[in-house]
């Protein structure tokens, strides 16, 4: 299948599972759906299984987003402490399409506690409550850690109850548009298809010590996170030339900041010299540089003391500061802002997976998991790219369970390919139309836009609905009832209805007095940027003997 093939069978609204070899432009394809998506005014969540792959798309880990975090399971009372999280409601309420990248490194059961989490928060019980989900990856790429004591038990996300019920269409993308090497396409490909040859390996045998034909010092791809920042460290300190440092500013919450600094490849503290191989780890096209892009530093402006970099394709450019955010409903949450360079002797192999290298020094003797050789060798050109410094059989082998599952997926995206070939222009047309109204997007007519009346603002409605039954006398639990909502759902609505609409009158649900006076003396305790939130708030009724929830200082805060 082609990424335009794809690209059509995602608009017309169905579940995908969107695969392809390393460099068949998954991310690509990614990003251009992204940007449809919003020209039609649909809200889409992007996020990936890892912070890294999330920054290639701008958007955020899926362990974040859904709220699940690094919990191993989900009880019924993680489900309801879940729902005490305004933010969540929010971001669910908005949410039409969710895009998760790099599934291959999501477990199972991860991937099930998602599901889960959608279906509650969305109050529906279609698969993922009724989102559109685009699920991306490559399952010989690196696999996700083994949570079961069964070496037997796989954890990729295929064996999930949350695969079985998506049932997503298969779109696997068989263009190239990473390596430049026929040779080492063909390697590749049979490591695929575990049809690796002794030819192969003499071919990759040859490239042990081999020596690069480019003057540019080949990053150094390591198993193992142990000696990487030493090396690059070591390296730096035999250069002679004056030390410049660019510290990490930002700005948002400390517990989001933390999320980005350790999902980015931005230091905190960038220590640089002209003379120092770096690679930019950041996409800027207009600029003319992507993440991966290898140079040198030959100076530094006098002025901003921002580095200046010639590229290894001849381009000179200045780098300023990149900024790194978490964005949520069109506002930045949080940001780092750092110069998008790293140092470039060494990188591990997982922190190598989504870049293109021109050339890589690789060391494979210790491979020890799946996927592992694979990922590093994909990520270079061409084999000429390539220079090994330990090279083992094992570092190739393929997960026999993702071999035979791999052929299935090929043949399910032919059968797709067929089946979407027999549309006709009017009838795609309409399929994309039925998409964009059910989700209450726009349809554009020309340079201008007509609403969809399909679907009108679910969230105006529902907090009318809210208003006339609060109006009407009735109580927090009984409007619940009426309306089968969970009371934060409530809360939530009552919260936004004061402020539509000051005028309603809610004495009928104040509390105790005692209960307003305590949380008016805890908030009057905080920092000023703690006040008015909840968790501080909690934490200081609680150290007073109050036994409030969360809700019970919610309904509190309406009567300050």
């Amino acid at each position: 299948m082609t990424q335009e093939q794809a690209f059509l069978i995602m608009k017309t609204g169905v579940n995908i599972y969107l695969t392809g070899s390393a460099g068949s432009g998954k991310t690509f394809l990614l990003n251009k759906y992204i940007s449809y998506l919003e020209s039609h005014d649909i809200s889409v969540a992007v996020t990936a299984s890892t912070g890294i792959a999330a920054t290639h798309m701008n958007g955020m880990t899926i362990h974040s987003w859904s709220g699940i975090g690094i919990r191993n399971y989900l009880e019924e009372k993680d489900l309801e402490q879940l729902e005490e999280k305004k933010y969540l409601w929010k971001r669910f309420e908005k949410a039409r399409v969710l895009i998760i990248d790099e599934v291959s490194m999501l477990h199972a059961s991860q991937l099930d506690m998602v599901e889960r989490v959608c279906r509650r928060f969305k109050r529906n019980d279609k698969p993922f409550g009724g989102l559109q989900v685009i699920l991306s990856g490559d399952f010989f790429q690196l696999p996700p850690i083994n949570k079961s004591s069964d070496e037997n038990e796989s954890g990729m996300i295929f064996n999930s109850k949350a695969w079985e019920i998506l049932n997503p269409a298969i779109c696997y993308i068989e263009e190239q548009h990473r390596q430049e090497d026929d040779v080492l396409t063909e390697i590749l490909n049979t490591i695929r298809t575990n049809s690796t040859e002794e030819k192969h390996f003499e071919l990759l045998k040859s490239r042990i010590g081999a020596k690069l034909k480019s003057d540019v010092k080949a990053t150094k791809l390591y198993t193992h996170n142990v000696n990487v920042d030493d090396i690059n460290n070591i390296e730096l300190s035999l250069i002679e030339n004056e030390e410049r440092i660019s510290h990490m500013t930002s700005t948002g919450p400390e517990m989001l900041t933390d999320i980005l600094k350790k999902s980015c490849l931005a230091h905190d503290k960038l220590k640089l010299k002209v003379g120092a191989e770096i690679m930019c780890i950041k996409n800027n096209f207009e600029e003319g540089y992507v993440n991966g892009s290898r140079g040198k530093i030959i100076g530094f402006e006098k002025e901003s003391g921002n580095p200046i970099i010639e590229l290894y394709n001849g381009k000179k450019i200045t780098l300023k500061p990149e900024v790194w955010a978490i964005e949520e409903d069109g506002k930045i949450k949080a940001s780092v802002s750092q110069i998008p360079l790293r140092l470039a002797w060494a990188i591990t192999i997982h922190k190598s997976q989504g870049m293109s290298l021109d050339n890589a020094e690789i060391d494979l003797s210790r491979a020890f998991s799946y996927g592992m050789g694979y990922v590093a060798l994909s990520r270079v050109r061409s084999l000429e790219g390539i220079s090994l410094v330990g090279f083992n059989y094992e570092s190739l082998q393929v997960d026999p369970k993702v071999l035979e599952f791999d052929q299935e997926l090929k043949n399910q995206s032919f059968s797709n390919t067929l089946l979407f070939r027999k549309l006709k222009s009017d009838e795609q047309t309409k399929l994309e139309e039925e998409f964009i109204n059910k989700m209450g997007g726009t349809i554009q007519t020309g340079v201008n836009k007509k609403k969809s009346k399909a679907i009108k603002d679910t969230k105006i409605s529902t907090i009318i609905i809210t208003k006339e039954l609060l109006e009407s006398g009735k109580k927090i639990d009984e409007i619940a009832k009426e309306r089968g909502f969970v009371r934060g759902t409530i809360i939530q609505h009552i919260e936004d209805i004061v402020k539509k609409y000051p005028e309603v009158n809610i004495d009928h649900l104040k509390p105790q007095e005692k209960d307003i006076v305590s949380v008016r003396k805890a908030n009057a305790k905080l920092k000023l940027e703690e006040k008015g939130k909840l968790s501080p708030l909690k934490t200081l009724l609680d150290k007073g003997g109050s036994n409030l929830s969360f809700e019970d200082i919610r309904i509190a805060k309406l009567f300050i």
